[in-house]
């Protein structure tokens, strides 16, 4: 009797240890291997899926090790592309491991870039964004006045899943803000500093001349000169579907909000979506006398930056002599 009951304790444990073993060997998944799991869907089904799509080999197999974990499955989409065994799949499972599109805002992109980004990414079409980043539902508790999302959609690099909504896009983009904002020591007055620094975002690209840029314009805002910001041309342009890809003389004459050239003070709104050193800028400009810059020839992205009319004609001539000198070399 005792040698009988050895031997069907010595068998459970030769079976529980092969088990435990199949369990641990790998499975190289087919080339595009992908499970969508609904939410709601059994155990059971989902392990169908799994064996189905070539991600494990027995749903038995998967069942009993989910049953040792007593793991909760999160619902999403899972591509399956390494060699994993049944405790690796049931892991990533436990922990919502879910396939994602990625998608990188660079600092200074408008909402129809982002549109686009996100569209050649598969994260979205891009009319949908364009359409719900026009709503400012999403920020109307800390800029009132903001007319669409432009300026809160934060620039960085996003993971979305397949399918994701375009309000769930901006919501996010908009938290990722909030903190930003916050980081930069934003005041009340956010629409007012945001746009600013989003015009200081599209004026240059040197990290270092940010602060200048800043001050040129709040300097031109104190004498109440008009701002004569190039990229507030190109966004009116935008906005109405007229832009041609260069800035024409009916663009610089066009009555339109947006339009610093013929508008004085800060457009209603951003004109993109600045990063967190240019909201910096805004909120602590250079303390300079400085009214006027205008870009240097060498290439650098740089700018020269003068206080009066005079020393500004002379560096516009000095920029225009380098680029005529340039073409003929």
């Amino acid at each position: 009797m005792k040698r009988l009951l050895l031997a069907g304790i010595l068998l459970l444990a030769g079976g529980a240890g092969l088990v435990w073993w199949q369990l641990g060997l790998q499975v190289v998944p087919p080339q595009g291997a992908r499970v969508e799991i609904a939410r709601g869907t059994g155990a059971r089904q989902i392990a169908k899926q799994l064996v189905q799509a070539g991600a494990i080999r027995d749903a038995n197999l998967f069942l009993a090790a989910l049953t040792l974990k007593q793991a909760k499955l999160q619902a999403g989409e899972y591509v399956f592309e390494k060699p994993a065994t049944a405790w690796d799949v049931l892991d990533r499972l436990r922990r919502g491991d879910i396939f994602q599109l990625e998608a990188t805002i660079p600092e200074g992109s408008n909402r129809y870039d982002i549109a686009r980004i996100l569209a050649a990414a598969g994260v979205i079409d891009a009319q949908s964004f364009i359409a719900e980043s026009a709503e400012s539902e999403l920020i109307k508790d800390l800029a009132p006045g903001a007319p669409t999302l432009e300026g809160f959609l934060f620039p960085a690099t996003y993971r979305f899943p397949r399918r994701t909504s375009a309000q769930s896009i901006c919501k996010e983009m908009v938290t990722r803000f909030r903190r930003a904002w916050k980081e930069a020591g934003g005041t009340k007055d956010v629409l007012r500093y945001v746009t600013m620094a989003s015009l200081v975002e599209k004026e240059t690209g040197v990290p270092a001349e940010r602060g200048l840029v800043s001050s040129v314009f709040w300097n031109r805002i104190g004498l109440k000169m008009k701002l004569e910001c190039d990229p507030t041309v190109v966004y009116a342009a935008l906005i109405e579907g007229r832009w041609r890809g260069k800035i024409h003389r009916s663009d610089l004459d066009r009555e339109h909000p947006y339009n610093t050239y013929r508008t004085v003070g800060l457009p209603p709104g951003p004109i993109a979506n600045p990063g967190l050193k240019s909201m910096e800028a805004a909120l602590r400009p250079e303390q300079t006398k400085f009214l006027f810059f205008v870009a240097r020839a060498d290439g650098s992205g740089g700018h020269n930056f003068s206080s009066d009319i005079a020393g500004h004609q002379r560096a516009v001539e000095s920029y225009r002599r380098a680029i005529k000198k340039s073409s003929t070399d």
